[in-house]
């Protein structure tokens, strides 16, 4: 039993003291690298600051989306590319793991940043959020990134102007010159990849939402479907969300004494929500797309398993549904 808990030890220290923008950039460097393969841009601009367009005035690649959903994730997981069966349907799908699911997933891949500026939005996810800090969510964490790189992936159809890249240096406490920001469509090849390969995060999110500690996970492990491109970014965040809501599994290891892990996974796939059961597009068109009037409890994964790695129980909920992902693939 001492060896299982210094191993546990040195596995939170580890997480502690890695730096995910550190980790992120050696990934970012590699896409840098390889620009002309990937079909991605990158632009130094006169201040410095690195801009990687993932799909804007280029075609991208899924093997640039796969990258950009390992830097998402700090350096601390894996994505690969393969394919799943949902009812009768074949799709290219993406697998995920990480062994520090809490530091991975919600110190960077979430996309909690909401970045404004002048006429210019965007949502920004990956490392340099721990830089940042502008989200109550790291209060809870307990987990601060000090490099002086930041790394920032942004959800957008617009490059970020140097007024935007400027504020998103200065919130992060690091110079322009040090910031490399990837900008990628959502309705994008890249763009599809790298949200499918939110899926361990969305239900690490969902899990911490209903109030469980997300140090008890241990490993994080994910399956979901990758979305074609849509003809525009608003059909694009339906298919995309559609792929995790309705066709998404995820894999959870925890390690718990008190918690009642069979009520607690019941609460955690997007069946639980109200709004469950049409495509998304069709649900964000009835709020005439304010994303405010989206019950936050729809988006999880469409099948989570819990397995307790001490007793070696397993808990599962919820189940894929191919019936809404189909209509969703054919809106």
């Amino acid at each position: 039993m001492k060896f299982t808990r210094d191993i546990r030890i040195l596995s939170e220290d580890l997480e502690l003291k890695h730096s995910i923008n550190k980790g992120s950039l050696e990934i970012v460097e590699r896409i840098m690298n390889s620009k002309e393969e990937l079909n991605c841009r990158v632009n130094e601009r006169k201040d410095g600051a690195k801009i990687i367009d993932a799909g804007i005035e280029c075609t991208g690649s899924a093997e640039l989306g796969r990258l950009i959903g390992e830097v998402c994730l700090g350096g601390l997981g894996a994505v690969k590319l393969n394919t799943m069966y949902i009812g009768d349907l074949e799709l290219p799908a993406v697998i995920v793991g990480t062994d520090y699911p809490k530091i991975a997933t919600l110190a960077s891949q979430y996309a909690g940043w909401t970045i404004k500026v002048g006429k210019y939005f965007a949502m920004g996810s990956g490392p340099a959020r721990a830089l940042a800090q502008v989200e109550k969510l790291y209060e809870k964490l307990d987990y601060k990134d000090n490099s002086k790189k930041g790394v920032i992936v942004l959800e957008s159809r617009t490059e970020p102007s140097d007024e935007v890249t400027e504020y998103i240096a200065e919130k992060c406490g690091i110079s322009v010159s040090n910031l490399y920001c990837i900008v990628v469509p959502t309705a994008s090849i890249a763009g599809s990849v790298q949200i499918s390969a939110r899926i361990v995060e969305v239900g690490m999110h969902k899990l911490h939402e209903i109030g469980f500690d997300p140090d008890k996970v241990r490993r994080g492990h994910g399956v979901a479907p990758i979305a074609p491109v849509a003809k525009n970014d608003s059909k694009a965040m339906g298919v995309t969300n559609d792929c995790i809501l309705y066709g998404g599994r995820t894999y959870y290891f925890v390690k718990s004494e008190d918690d009642d892990l069979k009520t607690i996974v019941k609460k955690v796939p997007s069946s639980t929500s109200v709004q469950y059961g049409q495509p998304f597009y069709k649900l964000f068109k009835s709020v005439e797309f304010d994303f405010y009037k989206i019950d936050p409890l729809l988006f999880s994964p469409a099948e989570v398993t819990i397995n307790h790695i001490d007793t070696g129980k397993i808990y599962h909920a919820g189940e894929l549904n191919p019936e809404v992902l189909k209509q969703s693939l054919e809106m």
